[in-house]
């Protein structure tokens, strides 16, 4: 089945950076395009970023945009989500989905 594993998040200062990565197998990772969304409490879950199967086309939240970036590797079944010029917004916790599938989650803190 599929499998989704997220990875990377942490505490962070504002104006920092951090490395997502969602470790995907039980599909072909390769074929199928792939998202990250967020979810912060007391909000609903909104969509951050999606690549599709070459990487070449993208999409990102206006909030994200030009701070993000995700980038996929499929030799490694492997998507990452390249966080730049972090906000205490951008406080949530950052799941990758694919398939209608979505992993645990990873939380992200931007505080000083």
């Amino acid at each position: 089945q599929v499998q989704l594993v997220e990875s990377g998040g942490g505490l962070v200062q504002p104006g920092g950076s951090l490395r997502l990565s969602c470790a995907a197998s039980g599909f072909a990772f390769r074929d199928s395009g792939m998202s990250w969304y967020r979810q912060s409490p007391g909000n609903e879950r909104e969509l951050v970023a999606v690549i599709n199967t070459f990487g070449i086309g993208t999409y990102y939240a206006d909030s994200v945009k030009g701070r993000f970036t995700i980038s996929r590797d499929n030799a490694k079944n492997t998507m990452y989500l390249q966080m730049n010029s972090l906000k205490p917004e951008d406080t949530a916790v950052y799941y990758c989905s694919a398939k209608d599938s979505w992993g645990q989650g990873t939380q992200v803190t931007v505080s000083s």
